[in-house]
């Protein structure tokens, strides 16, 4: 986990296992994160939900939820450029999906009538 991402991963922890949740949960984090964007503290929020030292219910579900409410923030937004991943790559799914799928060029059979 890249420091940047653990930073915010542990203002996430804190601020939800002190009881904040929702908008005040967010500016914690932004708080101890200036630079955190929703696409950082969505995907921190995502380590801490599979963690599995993190199994107090009200914790993960706070920090659930605030994961829900930001998520649509990254969608539309600029490429971050701190991201370690790269957008242009396809995921492997999607890799075996356009293997598998005909290709426009290739003929088309008869179908009977």
């Amino acid at each position: 986990m890249s420091e940047k991402r653990k930073r915010v991963y542990e203002a996430l922890l804190d601020g939800a296992t002190e009881g904040l949740s929702s908008k005040a949960l967010y500016d914690f984090v932004l708080r101890r994160c200036p630079k955190a964007t929703s696409k950082k503290i969505v995907r921190a929020s995502l380590l801490a939900l599979s963690d599995p030292h993190v199994r107090d219910r009200n914790v993960l579900h706070t920090i659930y939820a605030l994961a829900i409410a930001h998520r649509m923030d990254e969608v539309g937004s600029a490429s971050d450029p701190d991201d370690e991943e790269d957008p242009a790559e396809k995921s492997p799914v999607l890799r075996k999906l356009k293997k598998k799928a005909p290709s426009a060029s290739a003929p088309r059979e008869a179908t009977p009538n």
